[in-house]
């Protein structure tokens, strides 16, 4: 799906650039990519991420895996094709945003190296920071407000991450959670803690 079919086609350099844009809000723009297992607590984390920086005056978006599939991707489903074209055109979605300035918060599972490393790659400036949100599997089912992981087990939901289909932790994320025994407040310091430390944004 990611093969390039149109011809005749040239870009259009614009006279703004992202650090005139960067100027004008204040920040860096820069991608939070969070990725972890279903459940695991991505979304939970964009959103206290994401008020904590809005506290701060940064220009945000969450970008959230279910959100896009209402939308964006409504024509994929859940097998490894479809979940690789539905990160290449959520990583060019995040580049986009980056462009424009703004900090995007992404909370996909996302469970394949290769699609992150793809992801990874559009970033030229170090602003793709990965996080792994890692909580063991048997965690992530009992928080499952959803009952996903009872309908895959169930044979209901082909595909599913943990159980019927692999996920790849990261090797070397950024950042590195355990959302099993650290609570939310602590992720997002720590998260803040690195932002701050590497210039992402100000004290």
């Amino acid at each position: 799906m990611s093969e390039k079919k149109a011809t005749n086609i040239y870009w259009h350099q614009g006279a703004i650039t992202k650090i005139d844009r960067e100027r004008l809000k204040g920040h860096r723009g820069f991608t939070i990519w969070f990725t972890g297992l279903p459940s695991s607590g991505k979304s939970s984390l964009a959103v206290a991420l994401e008020q904590a920086l809005y506290e701060r005056g940064c220009h945000t978006f969450i970008l959230d895996g279910d959100n896009i599939r209402h939308g964006l991707n409504k024509n994929l489903g859940f097998s490894p094709q479809d979940r690789t074209e539905n990160i290449r055109r959520l990583a060019e979605v995040a580049k986009l945003f980056r462009d424009a300035g703004i900090i995007n918060i992404t909370a996909f599972i996302s469970p394949y190296r290769q699609d992150r490393q793809t992801a990874r790659l559009l970033s030229k400036d170090h602003t793709f920071i990965e996080v792994f949100v890692d909580c063991p599997v048997e965690v992530c089912e009992q928080r499952d407000h959803k009952g996903s992981y009872q309908k895959a087990r169930q044979g209901a939901i082909k595909d599913f991450t943990g159980l019927s289909a692999p996920y790849e932790a990261p090797e070397n994320p950024e950042i590195h959670l355990h959302t099993d025994t650290m609570p939310i407040e602590e992720c997002v310091q720590i998260i803040m803690d690195y932002l701050i430390k590497h210039k992402y944004t100000s004290p």
